[in-house]
């Protein structure tokens, strides 16, 4: 438990304002190795390349004996802090995430994202309710003993399209943040969002640090740097790449 420990420390570290921490998001032992060797300082995996990985659509379809086996050999594998993508905590009520999140934590994991919106459904979970599951998650890192970083985030703006990103939903998502800092988060996930102007006025709206994924909108490490973005990950997009590439070389293969 000290090397893990030691772990979820470094990986707290890791999170600067202005000097982000970058995640280039593996799926399987083999994946995170490969990450590790290119000088990464963390391995972080992604709910929807991981169940592609084992055959599944994402949305906690892949069953968590699976997803915890898998996070197992990943942790195994390198000598690196090591961060899962819990989604929805495979359950609404917070004794279900609390469960889970104590099971990630025995699995090595030194962090996760825990997601608001509701996994197999419409929207996202009311503000009250979401509190309520993130106390619970917070509360069983707390029992185990281990400062695991847990990674708050909204898919408010993931679930609108980038032209409709606006100050209202810039507030609901602060008024989110501050309700997630106070239930016991570590960080603020914000996927979907690519606007310079909302990324820095969320950044300094927000004690927690800021996580952004890189996608084709967003601006590029530098700049998000510069708004003041704590933690850039790439969630699906090197499985995609890499999926689109295997393809392709088959393709050819077996057509010449």
């Amino acid at each position: 438990m000290t090397d893990q420990i030691e772990r979820a420390r470094t990986f707290h570290a890791l999170h600067v304002k202005g000097n982000p921490i970058v995640l280039y998001n593996a799926w399987d032992p083999g994946s995170a190795k490969i990450v590790e060797k290119a000088g990464a300082k963390a391995i972080a995996t992604g709910s929807w390349p991981v169940a592609a990985a084992f055959g599944y659509a994402d949305g906690e379809k892949i069953p968590l004996e699976l997803a915890l086996d898998n996070i197992r050999r990943v942790v195994a594998a390198v000598d690196l802090p090591v961060t899962m993508d819990l989604e929805g905590g495979y359950g609404v009520e917070p004794e279900v995430v609390a469960q889970t999140v104590t099971r990630a934590l025995q699995a090595g994991a030194i962090g996760f994202n825990f997601e608001d919106q509701i996994v197999g459904g419409a929207g996202l979970h009311d503000i009250a309710v979401q509190v309520k599951r993130i106390e619970a998650a917070a509360a069983a890192m707390k029992a185990s003993g281990i400062p695991a970083y847990l990674n708050a985030r909204t898919d408010i703006f993931l679930k609108a399209k980038p032209d409709a990103h606006d100050k209202a939903l810039l507030d609901q998502t602060i008024e989110r943040a501050k309700a997630y800092e106070k239930a016991g988060a570590s960080g603020f996930f914000a996927p979907g969002l690519g606007d310079e102007g909302l990324i820095e006025a969320l950044c300094s709206a927000t004690a927690l640090p800021v996580n952004i994924i890189a996608l084709a909108h967003v601006p590029p490490r530098q700049r998000l740097a510069e708004l003041g973005v704590s933690r850039i990950s790439h969630g699906p997009v090197p499985y995609r790449q890499m999926a689109e590439w295997l393809e392709a070389k088959a393709r050819l293969a077996i057509s010449g």
